[in-house]
């Protein structure tokens, strides 16, 4: 079997790991800070802090920004829950807005329809690895106030317009082991603010900035520096690992583009996609599915129900109607594009939907 997702790892990060042990500091610590540094130079931005997960990330960097009861953030449903979830967890009330039809992503136009006198911020999510529509975001938010919260958990190096994402609003990024670069578990807040970045530091360290002196509420949400020592060496791969996920999108793109059954991704002419997920649409997504899975091809579908159709949300007296997004839920799945995947199985993989294998 193809797998959709192969974490890389290496000699490299065993012997991070292995000295990280040995030095006997395993907690957050000096590498924890190294992490930090080298991914604010990668993203461009002045501060970087380490968290535990992604939605460690989401939930500190929207407390950080002060949101919470009886505000509203506006985000898309089409992507994990833990987009949404992040937003209750402050008390908060996510708002949906519909996606764009070809990139995922929300639609700028649709975030102006949301907006109220409660609004406090926009949380656009970069899915996939392509950036969402930030001139046009960052232009909304400008005109009303708004904070922007970045959700780049699947977009580490993304480009817009010459700038990488996560250096717009406040970014927030996952290095979960399927993610683009890995440190088995962990997150990273990034922002030029300096006074989100103290807070989200003492958020992340139970509201604490100096030992056993608390200012505020704040949660166990600190990095390891075993973590920081893998993603210290996957920081230094991961120009590598986009490049060939890059090269086997365009292949794949190559392939499939005259295929009738299937419509490939696309990429703006602004944008630097990353493709976190190679996703196309299937008219008979399900068909398509139970193909592949028969000739050895491993597929994901990211997301077959978006947020507000999920029996909790429904529980919560969500019942918008967002077109894009429902009809997006019932055609998207994801191939393998993973830097591991090799040219033979690209091919096979081409065969199999054009019906040649």
């Amino acid at each position: 079997m193809i797998p959709i997702a192969k974490p890389l790892l290496g000699a490299d990060e065993v012997r991070a790991v292995s000295d990280t042990i040995m030095s006997g500091i395993i907690a957050e610590g000096p590498r924890v800070a190294d992490f930090e540094q080298a991914f604010a130079d990668y993203i461009g931005v002045e501060h970087a802090i380490a968290v535990n997960s992604g939605t460690a990330a989401l939930h500190a960097a929207l407390l950080a920004h002060g949101i919470g009861d009886g505000d509203e953030v506006i985000t898309t449903p089409f992507t994990f829950i833990a987009t949404s979830n992040s937003v209750l967890f402050t008390g908060a009330k996510p708002i949906f807005a519909d996606i764009e039809d070809d990139t995922f992503n929300i639609n700028p136009d649709a975030i102006m329809e949301k907006i109220t006198s409660k609004t406090k911020a926009i949380l656009p999510v970069h899915l996939y690895g392509h950036p969402a529509e930030m001139n046009a975001i960052m232009e909304v938010a400008e005109d009303h106030n708004l904070a922007v919260i970045e959700d780049a958990c699947q977009a580490h190096g993304a480009v817009y317009d010459g700038e990488k994402v996560g250096s717009f609003g406040t970014g927030t990024f996952s290095f979960y082991p399927t993610k683009n670069m890995t440190t088995s578990e962990g997150g990273m807040i990034t922002t030029n603010d300096q006074n989100i970045a103290d807070r989200a530091r003492m958020i992340r360290s139970h509201g604490s900035r100096q030992r056993y002196v608390h200012e505020m509420l704040g949660y166990n949400f600190r990095m390891t520096d075993i973590s920081a020592s893998i993603g210290l060496v996957q920081l230094n791969k991961i120009g590598e690992f986009t490049r060939q996920r890059q090269s086997n999108a365009e292949y794949l793109s190559r392939g499939l583009k005259r295929v009738d059954r299937v419509t490939v991704p696309i990429v703006r002419h602004n944008c630097e996609h990353v493709f976190h997920q190679y996703t196309i649409r299937a008219q008979d997504r399900d068909g398509l599915v139970e193909t592949l899975s028969e000739n050895g091809v491993g597929t994901g579908v990211y997301y077959p129900i978006p947020t507000h159709k999920q029996p909790f949300y429904q529980e919560l007296g969500y019942n918008d109607s967002l077109p894009e997004s429902e009809g997006a839920g019932d055609e998207v799945v994801s191939l393998p594009v993973h830097p591991s995947v090799t040219q033979d199985e690209l091919d096979h993989i081409i065969g199999v939907i054009k019906g040649t294998e």
